[in-house]
């Protein structure tokens, strides 16, 4: 393994020189420090993590905190763009990633304690139950956070335009003549909340009437429970003619039941996703979806945790909206 004495020796410079120049210190030129790292990275020299730690105080590692309740794992698209964009954003600052968990071998901690097990110099909250203690103890810590779709008082986090969303599905449907539309909506969080309040408040703004039996709590990424939910409105006396579902997969669900029914999208029936995973553009009929933009969010969420690590005297609290965009597909039929 290449030691610092050995590029020292190789460019007949002092070790404490070839340190600095590792270490970007200005006291050296510019031309040192370049012929330095030339000759490291020709040698093959590797940094050892533990000894920048003590040198910088700095493990330039961010933990990721990602508690998947539906269990589909990084094998959700959604979630997992977001995360490979928050992998490549930190590689491209020079920081690795790690997940945060309970768990630490055999041993039990909170996420606080394997934060700081893992010494990250912050931690990314990207998918948990946000009013879990833990999770509020970790974001009120001396740990730099930053949260993905959630805010606390405070502090500074990443949001998809949730509203803006749910306004510009409305505006599509009722250009397209759909004045009955039904929302199956995921279980009730934040998002949730914030979708339901754009949706009834767009209606309202049009003078679209919503009858209660329209409005179904469904689960995200669960299309099995959007399934009934579709079942349920397909059977009502005045059945809606357009569906909104929480989420792409959850409108897989809707489309099968529909289908066991004898109809066909959008013929019979509108339907509109949400997320924009690359499958809603695989399928026939290619969805219509709102398509949140994922690679900004990672991206976005690892800018601002990086600048209150490096700043943090400076670095002031921030909530980033994230505009995504409508796809418009095939799955909404012109009614007017």
């Amino acid at each position: 393994m290449v030691k610092i004495k050995d590029i020292a020796d190789k460019c007949n410079l002092s070790v404490a020189t070839v340190s600095k120049a590792l270490n970007g210190k200005s006291d050296l030129s510019r031309e040192t420090i370049d012929f330095v790292l030339r000759v490291a990275k020709e040698m093959g020299y590797i940094p050892n993590a533990s000894a920048r730690l003590l040198k910088t105080n700095r493990s330039y590692s961010i933990g990721v905190l990602f508690v998947d309740t539906t269990a589909s794992g990084l094998e959700h698209e959604y979630f997992s763009s977001i995360l490979n964009s928050i992998k490549t954003a930190a590689e491209d600052l020079g920081f690795d990633i790690t997940f945060i968990s309970h768990n630490a071998g055999k041993t039990k901690l909170t996420y606080y304690e394997h934060a700081k097990f893992r010494c990250c110099d912050g931690v990314i909250i990207a998918s948990v139950d946000f009013k879990d203690p833990e999770v509020e103890a970790l974001v009120e810590s001396d740990i730099p956070t930053v949260t993905i779709d959630y805010d606390f008082d405070n502090q500074s986090s990443v949001d998809s335009d949730n509203i803006a969303g749910l306004r510009d599905i409305i505006n599509y449907l009722v250009k397209n003549g759909h004045k009955k539309i039904a929302f199956i909506h995921g279980e009730m969080t934040s998002v949730t909340q914030k979708r339901l309040s754009s949706f009834y408040r767009e209606c309202e703004a049009r003078g679209l009437n919503v009858p209660e039996e329209y409005i179904k709590e469904g689960l995200y990424h669960v299309p099995q429970v959007s399934g009934i939910a579709t079942r349920e409105l397909l059977e009502l006396k005045d059945r809606p003619t357009c569906i909104i579902y929480p989420d792409d997969y959850s409108l897989l669900g809707g489309i099968t039941e529909i289908e066991k029914h004898g109809l066909h999208v959008p013929e019979d029936i509108s339907v509109v996703g949400y997320d924009g995973i690359r499958l809603s553009r695989l399928m026939r009929p290619v969805f219509t979806t709102y398509v949140q933009n994922t690679a900004e969010i990672g991206k976005a969420a690892v800018s601002k945790l990086v600048e209150i690590i490096e700043n943090p005297k400076i670095a002031l609290p921030e909530r980033k909206i994230i505009e995504g965009h409508l796809q418009e597909g095939n799955t909404v039929k012109k009614i007017n």
